[in-house]
């Protein structure tokens, strides 16, 4: 049987070029990411690269290869992602890309592994409770938020009322919680979840989210066979035999543990169906 499929894969190479060979007949997998980045991709107390992206390409890689560590990581800035894949100097990114309709119209992006969103992180000596606390308390409450022309408007949408503390680095807004200057920071919803994980004693999550946006991981365009392959192992992590990992990575880097899918239709299917993410025949 092994002879067979082994036989099989040869002559579908032979017959069809794309980068699913390529990276099959170099025995490695390169992953273009980001570093000092947690949950996300960041080096861990050994030096070893950690997070959430980092588990889903030593999850692909046991896909290609059955073998996690067979992944070469190239730490590359948010600006040199698309670059790096039109010019195959990586094969893939997971480096926490946000799918937009711009960038779709030079990247490809595989079916969604997170759908990120702000959250607002508060200190766990702070008077306010949570979210609904915060709003009800109307001017009073000062948010801390990085610099941007639309946070204002952002941090709005959420406590209308709210005073607006604008800084110029993520860093500073959960600073400013720290020393509390501002009753919560307006920060990312996966940076609350793992800063609570971490300093479970200092922070809280207010339990509140908005302003929802999907991750995805990102391939050169024209390629349908190695989309395909990717999106069936991502796929298969996210509610078939591989789940048991993506359930863990997942409790591990934010904190929450998943809820099994229920056996019968997929309803997933129906969102990556009508998207074109997902072809089945």
């Amino acid at each position: 049987m092994a002879a067979a499929f082994l036989a099989t894969r040869a002559g579908a190479q032979q017959q069809t070029k794309s980068k699913l060979y390529d990276v099959i007949n170099r025995k490695m997998l390169i992953v273009g990411t980001g570093n000092g980045n947690p949950p996300w991709h960041f080096q861990d107390e050994k030096g070893e690269f950690a997070g959430f992206d980092i588990s889903l390409a030593r999850i692909l890689a046991k896909g290609l290869f059955n073998d996690p560590t067979k992944v070469q990581f190239v730490v590359q800035a948010a600006d040199a992602r698309i670059p790096s894949l039109l010019t195959d100097k990586v094969d893939i990114n997971f480096q926490f890309m946000t799918i937009t309709a711009l960038r779709a119209q030079q990247v490809q992006f595989s079916i969604p592994y997170y759908r990120e969103g702000v959250g607002l992180l508060m200190n766990n000596a702070s008077p306010f409770k949570d979210y609904n606390t915060l709003l009800a308390a109307g001017t009073r409450v000062k948010v801390s938020v990085l610099q941007n022309v639309t946070a204002d408007d952002m941090v709005h949408a959420a406590l209308p009322k709210a005073q607006v503390l604008q800084l110029d680095s993520e860093a500073n807004a959960i600073q400013a919680v720290d020393s509390k200057r501002a009753d919560a920071g307006a920060v990312d919803a996966s940076t609350v979840r793992w800063l609570t994980i971490k300093f479970p004693g200092k922070y809280k999550d207010s339990g509140f989210g908005w302003f929802a946006n999907w991750y995805a991981a990102s391939v050169k365009p024209g390629d349908d066979i190695w989309l395909t392959f990717v999106n069936t192992v991502l796929l298969d992590a996210m509610g078939g035999l591989e789940w048991p990992t993506y359930k863990a990575e997942y409790a591990k880097y934010f904190g929450i543990t998943l809820a099994d899918p229920p056996v019968g239709f997929p309803d997933a299917l129906r969102l990556y169906q009508s998207t074109g993410h997902l072809r089945l025949q």
